[in-house]
Order: structure tokens, then sequence, then C-alpha cells
């Protein structure tokens, strides 16, 4: 057959969801892909000897045979309610992939989750079929929740056959929270591989053994990843799908992390990046960002398409009026800024003095540095240390003193002013800060004390600061030390994920959560607390937004407060200078309002030029105007930050009839996976009844508590044993599973996780989501009931025969492209060689058209019933004449796709071709050649279809028997 003229569909050979025997066992198709040499299968074994089993087969090396679906036989199921065919039936359907050209979401939406619809906008972006490939850039603002539009997005690519293997690279802090959150909330499970992880790999694992070709999920830091060791393990992977969070770390084409990003979007299929902040302001780190989308979206000279851009990011903030309209009660306003200016006491000002007169403004205009080096920039360190904590500055002046260079002519007038200063920090530490004491009564005020319940997050940027703020607030509340933990970058990872997670738990005795900038990207912490305190002001808008977005989140109950505290010198020059910091916290809050992101004012989309900025605006060489810009400037301008603001507004609040149309209906022989499971589990160990010992799966139904557990078979247990393994300890899942079977039950698991009387943030029963891994065990149970080739026959209510089939159609790399049923009506029961094709789209219409009602009563009647093979192949022949028309369209759209991504490459390479031959235009030429022959994969390639179900009339068995 031939599709618009162009691709020629194969006949059926390897589709997801045949059979083919291989060895002289069955195995059922998951995957397969065709190479230069034949085809690669992924399969799962079926037969007895190889049940359970995963294995990759070549046609280069094995004789694989396709079982031809017109020689099927039929077995006449006799179970009660027809449990056998049913469950056949559903398993075999949920092992069909989704196809990827339906725009629907089918399972995205029924995570642990209240699915919003402008998440939900987020994954109908990234699956657009007109994309080829679902790859995006989740450039949300802070606290829209992005981790949620990451796992709907994996979630809706596993359903789609799509998601098989995953790498997801995060920043270490937020390793845990990432696989807590696709854990519990999508079921999919990631082996964490943070410094134990890894540790607990090597001793599993040969020295020489790819951990990446063992584990097919797995979710690992940056900075693990980006060393050469797993460099070379990363380049002989493919990944179906990779997600780089806080990706605007990988933009700079000189580093480590951006070398690791273009290696992983050239070895992945789908691609997520993510990030509130996704450029550094540099227009050609903003397209290597979008090179790694998609490479022809930037011209070959490096500018970028805005409409091929506009496809490949989505971009909203929490003013957006399609998120202000829905986030209501479940995200509060937080209050307008809390700025308090305190009045240095007198020894403060004895120190801004010497800062001002000896470091900052010096009569004689030099300042006592000797390095050479950084002569401008040292006394601004000096001075930030001191706006910081006199801690911080005492630490600052000590380091100084050690790298001071003896030879140098000028150390010894260094010294001497380090001294004094060093003099002055120590008494400060002695006499007290003004600035502490304010926030003492800050604290006092929102009621944090050794007994309360209150808590509060202090952010602060020296390490100095952090551990002296934790011994005085220890001795001022007579606090615990679990009440207090300090958060930086020089403790473990292990660590930090462990502060992390306990402040999230209600039972957690944390009060007071001290942190350096270590947290202020990815971290959730909000859950039980809505009180900030910005101890020292960051020279950057992209510091002050991404500490305040840590509490000022989607899920945020109570408006958000933050507080920030500014030392007031009385210092002529210092601190009138100093005062303008003051003004970044109110452009924050403004630009949080109208823009989502700060970060825009400034133009720069990096921490370091916004502090640089700022020290020429505090060093009187510039005006703050100069280099912070208005709202409307930036929506006036040009260039990347404009046209960022400009998706900004271009959402709008969601229409009814649009977001009714988001969710496929789930096409299932049941009415929720919970019954599917208990049937399949009763099935799998022949015993009746829910509440009896099955196998030793011991099953227990809590109704009342919207609960079921049991205990998981030991091929169940070698299944889970890629869980989290810390969720599978601290719940002791191998002597017990617990689900719960309704949405709000999970909810209330989760919350109960995080309550005073939980002893672990995994709940304690894990919400039965459609992806979990025990719905897929039970599936390849079911799978079982039917020998090599076979359909079960039930009996009909009506006067004729029917035979139910599934078609698909794959493309090269064995992805579903399309999928529909077929029901064969033959009119004359005694005479299956007249047979009449239909085309249906759910099985409710089908089961509509056959009279059959799944579940109902079975009488027996068909008992004995011999010669139902023959309504087998007529029924084949005919679904292929329907099917030959019902895919023509659809392989027409995606060939006609594909053609136009193809054109667009061509012209990108005509613009190439007239460029000077730079190394770089060489580079990108091989990565579109690259993509174009991907994307060529992705054009139809071979139709299948496969018996799903016979159904012959009860009353006239007895004839067809004769």
């Amino acid at each position: 057959m031939t599709m618009s003229g162009a691709t020629e569909v194969a006949s059926e050979f390897a589709a997801p969801g045949s059979v083919l025997e291989i060895r002289d066992e069955t195995w059922l198709v998951t995957r397969s892909e065709r190479a230069t040499d034949g085809w690669f299968v992924e399969v799962q074994g079926l037969s007895e000897l190889v049940r359970g089993t995963q294995a990759i087969f070549s046609t280069a090396l094995d004789k694989i045979t396709p079982l031809d679906p017109a020689k099927a036989t039929v077995r006449v199921d006799m179970s009660p309610g027809f449990k056998q065919s049913r469950l056949w039936l559903e398993a075999s359907l949920r092992k069909t992939a989704v196809p990827m050209t339906d725009p629907r979401l089918t399972v995205a939406t029924r995570g642990l989750l209240d699915p919003l619809p402008y998440q939900e906008a987020a994954v109908r972006q990234a699956l657009d079929p007109e994309n080829l490939r679902p790859r995006i850039l989740l450039a949300d603002a802070v606290g829209l929740g992005k981790t949620l539009e990451i796992g709907m997005i994996l979630a809706e690519l596993v359903r789609r056959g799509r998601g098989e293997r995953i790498l997801v690279v995060t920043p270490r802090h937020v390793l845990e929270q990432m696989q807590f959150e696709l854990w519990t909330r999508f079921a999919l499970p990631f082996v964490r591989l943070d410094s134990v992880g890894i540790q607990r790999i090597r001793q599993k694992l040969p020295a020489n053994r790819n951990p990446f070709a063992h584990f097919k999920r797995a979710i690992v830091s940056i900075d693990t990843l980006k060393s050469d060791r797993y460099l070379a393990y990363l380049e002989k992977q493919h990944w179906d799908a990779v997600v780089i969070d806080e990706s605007h770390n990988v933009t700079n084409d000189a580093t480590q992390n951006n070398r690791l990003a273009r290696l992983l979007s050239q070895k992945s299929e789908a691609l997520i990046l993510a990030s509130a902040t996704p450029h550094n302001g540099k227009p050609e780190s903003f397209a290597e960002l979008i090179r790694m989308l998609e490479p022809s979206a930037v011209t070959p000279d490096g500018e970028l398409v805005e409409d091929e851009v506009r496809r490949l990011i989505i971009r909203r903030h929490r003013h957006s009026p399609d998120v202000a309209s829905v986030v209501g009660a479940d995200w509060a306003e937080r209050h307008e800024p809390h700025n308090l200016l305190v009045d240095a006491n007198p020894i403060e000002d004895e120190i801004a003095q010497e800062l001002e007169h000896t470091w900052l403004h010096p009569q004689d205009g030099a300042s006592p540095y000797s390095g050479g080096k950084n002569l401008r920039l040292f006394p601004w360190i000096l001075a930030k240390a001191f706006l910081s904590s006199p801690a911080a500055l005492a630490s600052t002046v000590t380091e100084r003193l050690k790298r001071l260079d003896p030879d140098s002519p000028t150390a010894p007038k260094e010294t001497e002013a380090l001294k004094v200063l060093g003099d002055l920090a120590e008494r400060n530490v002695q006499q007290g800060s003004a600035k502490y004491d304010r926030l003492v009564d800050h604290l006092k005020e929102i009621g944090i004390s050794r007994t309360g319940d209150a808590r509060v997050v202090i952010f602060a940027e020296r390490v100095g600061t952090l551990t002296w703020l934790q011994e005085r607030l220890v001795e001022t509340f007579k606090l615990k030390s679990e009440q207090i933990r300090v958060l930086h970058g020089g403790i473990s990872d292990v660590e930090q994920q462990e502060i992390v997670e306990s402040f999230k738990a209600e039972s957690s005795p944390i009060r007071v959560l001290v942190t350096g900038d270590v947290a202020s990207e990815g971290v959730n912490l909000h859950l039980q607390c809505h009180e900030l305190v910005h101890y020292d002001i960051p020279w950057s808008l992209i510091r002050i937004e991404q500490r305040n977005g840590r509490i000022d989140r989607y899920g945020q109950r109570h408006r958000p407060r933050i507080t920030t505290l500014l030392l007031n010198p009385a210092t002529e020059k210092f601190g009138g200078d100093i005062r303008v910091l003051q003004r970044l916290v109110t452009k924050e809050h403004e630009a949080h309002q109208a823009l989502g992101d700060s970060a825009s004012l400034m133009g720069t989309y990096d921490v370091k030029a916004e502090e640089d900025a700022i020290r020429e605006v505090l060093a009187g060489r510039k005006e703050l105007d100069e280099v912070v810009r208005t709202v409307d400037d930036v929506k006036a301008g040009n260039g990347v930050e404009a046209m960022l603001a400009r998706l900004f507004e271009m959402g709008d609040a969601p229409k009814p009839e649009a977001a009714a149309a988001t969710s496929a209906a789930v096409d299932s022989v049941f009415d929720d996976d919970l019954d599917f499971l208990r049937d399949a589990l009763e099935l799998a160990f022949e015993t009746p009844g829910a509440s009896v010992q099955m196998g030793g799966v011991n099953w227990r139904e809590h109704q009342q508590h919207a609960i079921v557990e049991f205990v998981p078979s030991n091929d169940l247990k070698q299944r889970l044993d890629v869980l989290p393994q810390s969720y599978l300890k601290e719940r002791k899942v191998s002597g017990g599973i617990r689900l719960a079977t309704t949405l709000d039950r999970g909810k209330q698991a989760l919350i109960d996780a995080r309550g005073p009387e939980s002893t672990s943030l995994w709940p304690e029963a894990h919400y039965l989501g459609p992806l979990h891994p025990s719905l897929d065990w039970a599936a390849d149970r079911a799978l079982e009931s039917l020998g090599r080739n076979e359909v079960f026959a039930v009996a009909g209510q009506g006067e004729q025969a029917f035979l139910l089939l599934q078609g698909t159609l794959t493309n090269a790399r064995g992805q579903v492209v399309s999928a529909t049923y077929v029901v064969v009506q033959f009119p004359d029961a005694a005479d299956p060689v007249f047979a009449l094709p239909q085309q249906v789209t759910t099985l409710r219409e089908a089961f509509e058209v056959m009279e059959f009602r799944p579940g109902g009563a079975n009488t027996g009647l068909l008992a004995g019933a011999e010669g139902l093979d023959v309504y087998v192949a007529p029924g084949v022949a005919a679904a292929r004449t329907v099917l030959d028309g019902a895919f023509q369209a659809v392989a027409a759209g995606v060939t006609d796709r594909v053609e136009r991504w193809s054109e667009r490459a061509t012209q990108w390479q005509r613009e190439a071709d007239a460029l000077a031959q730079r190394l770089e235009i060489k580079t990108r030429r091989v990565r579109v050649e690259e993509e174009r022959a991907l994307v060529r994969t992705m054009l139809p390639d071979q139709q299948s279809v496969r018996p799903l179900l016979l159904v012959v009339p009860a009353l006239n068995s007895k004839g067809m028997n004769a």
C-alpha cells in the first residue's frame, strides 16, 4: 500500500502487540525498530519457559517468525463472567501503545494530582504531532509546577511506548524530590544515582559494566554526570527521553555542563528542558538551548526562527490569564514586600566608615588591596561580607590575610588595613548586631519558639553567616539542635536531601531552616512554611526571585510573606549607596506580577553579571535605572527578552470546550484499575474470591478506607526492586504492598506522610495509578491465559457471529502511529465466508455492535463448541480491507509533516552553504543531517492486524458443532 504517493507501508512483521516465535518460544513484541540489516525487536516472554523474561533479538542473528493472525486458533472461554477473555483483552490493550498521533491525554491527567488546564496545555504542546519528536523547553516562572508537567509528559510518553528508557538530570539537592514526585504521583520508578546510589551500583555491577545499560530509568545530578567517566558511558547509550532540570545551567558552550547537554540532546528522541530563567542574556546561548531541541529552529548564522521557537517553548507566570483563572486558593497571593531598614549600631557605623574611607572611596583614589587582579572587586567583597554579618566579614578578612603575597611591596599596607577591619569585625561579633536583633524581634512576632509550630526559612549568602546565625539562634531561642538546620553546598548531597525532605513534613522538628543559595533552585519549602527572610539581599534579581519561589508556589495555602533585612549605616556615601538594594526587592515584586520573570529587567540572565552591574551602581559609576529596566521597557524592546515577554502574554483563560477535549476516555473492559488487578490476581493464583489467600498473595480489601493490600509474589518482588530503595525499606514493601484506590485517599496518604505521626515521607499507601508496576505485572499474568496464536471465543446475545480485531500502523522505529478497532460481522453464522467489516473507535462501540456484555453471566452454552477457527482467516482478510482505507489519511498526514520538516532542513542547508565553512557551521550541518535521518524513521512503515475476541451466537453453537 502506498501512502501519499511517497511512503510504502510494508506487510506486518513485528508491530508492538504482535506475537513472534523465536527459539521455539513465543514472545510479545513491546518495541521494534528497523535496522540496516533487518529488525531489532524488544520482546516479553509468553510461553512457560520464558514467562516474564524481557529480551532483545535481531533478525540478523535469530530466526524470527511472526505468528500469522489468520491462522490463529479459537479457544472457548468457560470462565465465570468471561473473566479469562476479559482479562486477556484488557491486558492486550494495556500492552498496546497509545498512538503517537493521538492529541488527547490518556494517563497524564490520571496521576495523583489536580490536573490544571495550563499544565495540560504544556503536555499537549510537548506531544503535538506537528513536532514529530516530543521536545520542549518548559520555561514557566518559578512555582507553577514544572516538575508535575515533566511527570505528566513522561507518563504520557510511557503509555505511548516512547518512554521505556528515561534519564533525568537535576541539581543534586533536588534528586530525592524529583524521584519522590515521579514515583508517588505518576508511579514512575527511577533509580537515584546520588553518592549512596552510585556506591550501591558499584557493589552490584562489575567495574566495567555500563550502569546506564543496566538501569532503564535513572535520575542523576548534573555534577556527577558531567565527569569524563560517565560521559564515556553516555556516549554508548540512546534514550527515549531525557529531562534536564534547571537547564539554564547548560547554556554556556564553554562548560562541561553544555558538553553533557549537547551529547544527551543527540542521544535522545524526547527532550525536556526546564528552567524559569531559560537563558543567560547572550542570544547565542539561548540559541544553543533551542538548537538542542531542534537544530533547524536556529538559522546557520545563529538567528532564532521565532515561529519555530514558539512551538518549542512554553512560558507562563502566576498572573498569566490561563494560570490566574485556575490556581485560586491553591496558590495564595504573596503579601507586599516586607522591607525592614535597620539602623546600624555604633560599631557597625565605625566599620562602615572604615570601609568607605579606606576601601571603597579612599581619598587618594586607591584601596590598600595588593593582589593586582580584582583591584576594583575586592573592596566590594568586603562590603558585601559586612552587609551579610560581622562573622562573614571576619572570615573574609582572615582568608585574605592567609593569601597575601609577602613579596608584594604593598602587602604591608594591606595587612595593616585588614587587621584594622578584622579587629572591628571581631568587636562587632562580641558587641552584637543591630540586624540580628531585628531578626530576633521579627521571629518572635511570627511565633518562632522552642515549643511553637511556626516555621521560617532564612536565606543568607555566606557560610560564615549561616553558621553564626545557627549558633546565635540556638542560644537566643533555646532551640534543640534538631529544631534548627543549616543547608549549604559544603554538606553532602545525601544530607542536603535529608534536610529538605524533613522540612516538608509536619512531623519534622525543624522550625528554622538557615540556608544558602543552594536551596534557591528547584527546592519546595512551601508545604509547612510561608515565612521567608532575606537576612542579606542578593545583588541579583534572579537570586531574589529564586529564593522567593521556594515558598511562593502552587500549593501554598497561606499568603507568603517575604521579609528583607537591610543594614542602614549613617555613612554619607556608602550608606546612601547600599539603600538602593532595597529597591531591588521592589523591582522583583513588580516583575513577578507583570512578567513572572525578574531576570528580564536587567537582561543579563546571569547571577554574576547582575551582581557586577549592581556593584557598579553601588560604586556610584552608574544609576540603578541604567542597569534595571522597567517592565514596559522590556515589553517594548527587541531580541530574546522581548520575544519571551510576548510569549508570556500569549496565554488566555482556558475555554471550557478546549479543556473538555484534553483527555481521552479510558478504553477499558473494566470499570477501574482495581477491578482489573483484583481479577488478574484471582486468575493468576486460581483462587476464587477477593479476600482469601491467593498463592501467597494474601489479598485484603478495606473498602471503607479505599485501601487494598497484598503480599507480592516472588516475580513481582523482582520487578519492584527498581522502585526507590528508601521507599522499599521504609514501607517494607517486600512484606506487603498497600495501595490507595481513589484519588482522594491517595492525596490523604501524601498529607498523612507529612503529618506529625508519620515516620516516613513516603506515603503508607501508594496511589494505584494507571502506570503502577503491579498493573503491568497483572497484565503479563493475564496474557499467559492463552497459548501460542490463540484467541478467545465467547457467547453473544444475538444470532450473528462477530470477530473483534485491532489494527495498528507503525513507523520504522516501531512506534504506533495509529490504531483502530474493526468489527467483522458474519450475517450467516453458519457461513463465515460472507464477512462485513466495520471500523469502530472504542471498545464500548464494538461491544454494542457485537451484542456482547462483558462481565455478563457465562451460561456455558459454548461448551464443547468446535469449528470456530473458520471465522478467523476471513475476518482478518476483511479487516485488512478496512484498515487500508482507515490508515491512508493518517499515513498521509504523518508523511506530510515529515516532508515539511525535511523542507525546513533543506532550506537550512542552503543557507549554510552560503556561509563561510566555519567549524561551528560544519558541526551544525552534521547535526541537521542526523536530525533529517532520524525524522525519516517517523514515516509509516508497517501495518498489522490481530484478532482480539470472537463472539458467536450461543443458540447456534450446537449447529456449528455439527
